[in-house]
C-alpha cells in the first residue's frame, strides 16, 4: 500500500470529507495514485488524521459514486483505471481562450392532466411548501418600477442574469465558463431548436441514451436529424458503441442518467471527451436535477472537465425554483458563439424569456436567497425520497426492485412478475394512485420483460407516500 498522507485544514467552511475527496481525487487524476493503489481502510485513515470515521466514510462513498475508486468485499477501497484523455486541450489554446471577451412512444401524464389523484406520484410536478413567496414578490416588485425591463431585453438573456448562472455554475457544479457563454430561452424546446442550427453542418445525425429524456431528441428530428439509439450499460451510455455509430453528436445525462439514475463513472467521461474531441464532435449533457443529490455532494458536471469542452450544457430553473418562470439556458462552447451571434442577428432573434423574470431571479442568486433555497429544498426532498424508497422496500420486498435512488426527484420500480404496465397503470389509477410506466423513455419501444414504473415523490405530501404505496402493493400484489 502506498503512503498517503492528507493534510487538513481546520477551516470551517470546508468540511474533512470534502478535503480528502478534493485530495484524493486529485492525486488519482495526477497519476499519484495509479490504479489498483488500496487505499487504507475508514478505520487506519481516520486514526492517522485524528478525526471521526463519518468524514473518510463520506469522503470514499463520493470517490466511488463517481467512479475514481471500487468498494471490493475484504479488500476495500480500490483506484480505478483511469482514461488517460488528452484531447480536449489541442482544440483550443490560450489564444483561443483570450480572444472570448467575454413522439416514438406514448407521452407521459403532463401536469396539466385535470385527474385528481388520492396519491399523485406524478414524475415532474414541484412541491412549493417551502417556496420564499415573500422574498420573490418583493424582488418582482422591484423590477415592475423600472420601466425600461418593458423594453425588448438581449434575445440571448439579460446579461446580468447570465453573469450570475455562470457564477453559480462555476461554484456549485464545477463548469468552466463565462457569461458569454450562456444562452437564456423560455423553455427547452426553444433552446434544442436553437441548437439544431448552431452544431455545425454535415453530418447531421445525433446519438441519444436508450431509454432517455425525448424532449432534445424529437426536436432535432425535425430539424431533419438522423436519431440513433444507444444502449446503457450499468455506468452509463455504451461509449464503443457510440464511437461506431457515426454519430455527429450526442445527448446524455452523465450527473444523474434519466430516467435509470446511474452517475457515469470518471474514466467513461474522459473517453466520452476524446471520442468528441477526435471526432469533431459535440456532447449535450442535459443536468436536468443536477443540484439533487442526497447523500454525499453533488457530481460535478461533466462540462468543466476540462478547459475549451466540446460540451453544450443545458440546465433549468424550473426544478430548483418553479417551471412558471420559464426561464432555461444553455452553455455553448466558445467554438460555437460566432455561429450563435450569426444565427441572432439572421433570425432577428428576441428574448423569450420575461425580463422582469430574469432580473428577480438574477437578485435571488446574487443576495444568497437561491443558494438558502436550494439547502432547504435539498433536504425537503431528501426526507420525501428516502420515505419512498423505505415503503416501497418495505411493502414490495422481494417483489420490486428499486433503482435510481439518491438523485433526483424519482425511483424506478421494477416489479418482479409478468403483466402489462399501462393496464396496471390504469389499475392503479382507479385506485387513486398515479404512476407511470417507464415504458414511454424507450426511443425504440421496446417493451421491459416486466412492468416497470417512474414513481415521482417531488409533489406529493410526505405523510402521503407511505400510504400510497402500501395501497399500491395491495392492489398490484392481491393476487
Amino acid at each position: 500500500m502506498m503512503l498517503i498522507n492528507p493534510m487538513l485544514s481546520d477551516d470551517r467552511k470546508l468540511p474533512y470529507y470534502i478535503q480528502l475527496y478534493d485530495y484524493f481525487k486529485k492525486e488519482i487524476l495526477g497519476g499519484v495514485l495509479p490504479a489498483g493503489t488500496r487505499l487504507p481502510s475508514i478505520r487506519s485513515l481516520a486514526a492517522q488524521l485524528s478525526i471521526s470515521a463519518t468524514p473518510v466514510e463520506l469522503a470514499y462513498q463520493q470517490l466511488v459514486s463517481e467512479g475514481f475508486v471500487t468498494s471490493r468485499p475484504r479488500s476495500g477501497y480500490i483506484v480505478q483505471p483511469m482514461h488517460a484523455f488528452s484531447g480536449a486541450e489541442a482544440a483550443g489554446g490560450p489564444a483561443e481562450r483570450q480572444g472570448l471577451q467575454l413522439t416514438q412512444a406514448v407521452l407521459p401524464i403532463t401536469p396539466r392532466d385535470p385527474q385528481q389523484y388520492a396519491y399523485d406520484f406524478h414524475i415532474s410536478k414541484n412541491d412549493f411548501s417551502l417556496f420564499p413567496y415573500k422574498i420573490w414578490r418583493s424582488l418582482f416588485q422591484e423590477q415592475l418600477a423600472n420601466p425600461d425591463l418593458l423594453q425588448y431585453g438581449d434575445p440571448q438573456g439579460e446579461p446580468a442574469l447570465r453573469g450570475s448562472i455562470a457564477a453559480h455554475l462555476r461554484q456549485f457544479r464545477g463548469l468552466r465558463c463565462m457569461p458569454e457563454q450562456v444562452v437564456i430561452g423560455g423553455d427547452q424546446h426553444q433552446l434544442s431548436s436553437l441548437l439544431c442550427h448552431i452544431l455545425p453542418p454535415g453530418t447531421r445525425q445525433l446519438a441519444i441514451e436508450d431509454p432517455g429524456y425525448h424532449l432534445l431528441p424529437s426536436a432535432f428530428r425535425r430539424s431533419g436529424y438522423e436519431i440513433i439509439p444507444v444502449p446503457l450499460e450499468e455506468d452509463g451510455l455504451n461509449v464503443e458503441k457510440l464511437r461506431s455509430s457515426g454519430a455527429s453528436a450526442v445527448y446524455i445525462s452523465p450527473s444523474h442518467q434519466f430516467p435509470c439514475g446511474m452517475i457515469m463513472p470518471i474514466a467513461k467521461r474522459h473517453a466520452l471527451l476524446d471520442w468528441a474531441v477526435s471526432a469533431g464532435s459535440y456532447i449535450i449533457e442535459d443536468d436536468y436535477d443536477g443540484e439533487f443529490r442526497y447523500h454525499g455532494r453533488p457530481v460535478p458536471s461533466l462540462q468543466g472537465l476540462t478547459e475549451n469542452s466540446p460540451v453544450v450544457y443545458m440546465g433549468s430553473f424550473a426544478q430548483s425554483v418553479a417551471p412558471a418562470l420559464c426561464v432555461h439556458y444553455m452553455v455553448l462552447p466558445v467554438s460555437l458563439l460566432p455561429v450563435y451571434r450569426s444565427l441572432a442577428r439572421e433570425l432577428y432573434l428576441e428574448h423569450s424569456a420575461s425580463r422582469l423574470n430574469q432580473i428577480a431571479l438574477h437578485y435571488f442568486l446574487e443576495r444568497g436567497h437561491f443558494a438558502r433555497h436550494l439547502r432547504r429544498m435539498r433536504l425537503h426532498y431528501q426526507k420525501k425520497h428516502d420515505s419512498l424508497l423505505q415503503a416501497v422496500q418495505l411493502y414490495f420486498g422481494e417483489q420490486a426492485t428499486v433503482r435510481g435512488q439518491g438523485a433526483g426527484f424519482h425511483l424506478l420500480v421494477r416489479l418482479h412478475s409478468s403483466g402489462n404496465a399501462r393496464l396496471l397503470a390504469d389499475t392503479a389509477a382507479l385506485a387513486g394512485i398515479r404512476v407511470t410506466p417507464a415504458s414511454y423513455t424507450w426511443w425504440e419501444q421496446r417493451e421491459p420483460h416486466t412492468p416497470e414504473f417512474i414513481l415521482g415523490f417531488g409533489a406529493i405530501p410526505g405523510d402521503r407516500i407511505r400510504a400510497g404505496i402500501r395501497l399500491l402493493a395491495e392492489v398490484w400484489l392481491k393476487d
